[in-house]
């Protein structure tokens, strides 16, 4: 019986396009802006510290910093600094209505349906839990947030890294042959299975012919009854 669901976001619930086309080019956009005029909030002083750390420049100027975080940015770095900063801005783009979080359309009724089964809902993604939360609280849907009893970020590990997968089953405290892992990468969900978990690919395009996963082509064709 699968008593909690975890959904990856980008190319499961949400067109991998929306982040790479709208998130992360807003971000850059609106970086060097946000940051000036923000560089005294205790949020955005603490990341700017966590990117001097992390490039090893403790004394290093506000130019220095983002010219960094450029780089991070065209190098797809998973910096905690910068995902902290991308988190901010995009708080701010939702809330000024530049843009709402994608959804595909299946996504919310197969959600509802389960959390109305009694079935405990996550998200485990590569972006933050604040940037995950503002994706599903400001999406094409509404405020979907309300759905999920947590959220999972590379805190618990890399998603292809099999503990991982360990670390959200006990944190959930459901065994892991009760656990649904949904994401459209195959190599996630072989990390996913070897934790014991179940598994389901989501394809919204051609099939991966290096799967051994089920693929399905939306949420309405996920049954956790049947596992």
């Amino acid at each position: 019986m699968i008593r909690a669901i975890v959904t990856d976001i980008e190319g499961t619930t949400s067109d991998i396009q929306f982040v790479h086309n709208v998130l992360f080019p807003y971000a850059r956009q609106h970086l060097d802006a946000f940051v000036r005029a923000h560089q005294q909030h205790d949020a955005v002083r603490a990341a700017l510290e966590a990117v001097r750390t992390e490039a090893g420049t403790p004394q290093a100027t506000l130019d220095e910093t983002l010219a960094t975080l450029l780089t991070y940015i065209d190098e797809d770095r998973k910096s905690p600094g910068l995902k902290t900063l991308q988190g901010l801005i995009w708080r701010a783009g939702y809330e000024q209505g530049e843009f709402t979080g994608h959804l595909y359309r299946d996504v919310r009724p197969a959600l509802a349906r389960w959390q109305s089964q009694g079935i405990a809902l996550c998200v485990y993604s590569s972006g933050s839990v604040a940037a995950q939360k503002l994706l599903f609280g400001y999406s094409d849907e509404g405020d979907l947030t309300s759905l999920f009893s947590g959220y999972f970020d590379t805190a618990v590990g890399a998603k292809r890294e099999t503990q991982s997968y360990r670390n959200i089953a006990q944190q959930l405290a459901i065994p892991p042959a009760e656990i649904l892992f949904l994401s459209d990468i195959h190599q996630e969900l072989d990390a996913a299975a070897e934790a014991g978990w179940h598994t389901v690919q989501l394809i919204r395009g051609e099939a991966d012919p290096h799967s051994r996963h089920r693929q399905v082509a939306d949420f309405s064709q996920i049954t956790p009854e049947s596992f």
